[in-house]
């Protein structure tokens, strides 16, 4: 399996409010070169865990193969998530359970590869975690403008 890290940020201006998230994916080849790929959006109105999320689901959309990937997030919602809750939510058929619309999406799109978090401290200097911040906010940004 190829080894992917999957760095990812949402930003909801007002919580909720014009919201946004990043997701870029990173992959090293043997030779040492990486290589990225990015998807990043936003809504008018939403919240940042649900962006959080959002960027999870849409950079997984990217992958084309099974691979083992480390989901990198200054979200402890999103790393608490899939490390300790998702088991227990599933069990209670998502009983009491937010944004359960791209739960689904990321347990269907989840299932054939080999997934782990990793928190990073939000604006500590992480380039990845900083890159996904700026590109989050600048899409929020756009539906403050229209």
């Amino acid at each position: 399996m190829k080894e992917v890290n999957l760095y990812t940020d949402g930003s909801s201006l007002g919580n909720p409010g014009a919201s946004g998230f990043c997701a870029l994916l990173e992959y090293t080849k043997e030779n040492g070169e990486k290589i990225y790929k990015q998807i990043s959006g936003g809504e008018p109105y939403s919240t940042n865990g649900r962006m959080e999320l959002k960027a999870v689901v849409e950079g997984l959309k990217l992958l084309k193969e099974p691979c083992s990937v480390i989901i990198i997030s200054d979200s402890k919602y999103i790393c608490d998530s899939i490390e300790q809750y998702l088991p227990n939510w599933i069990k209670k058929g998502f009983k009491d359970v937010k944004h359960t619309d791209l739960w689904g999406e990321y347990l269907h799109l989840s299932k054939n590869h080999k997934i782990h978090t990793q928190w990073v401290k939000a604006h500590n200097g992480h380039p990845q975690n900083e890159h996904c911040d700026k590109v989050a906010k600048a899409n929020a940004q756009i539906y403050i403008q229209t």
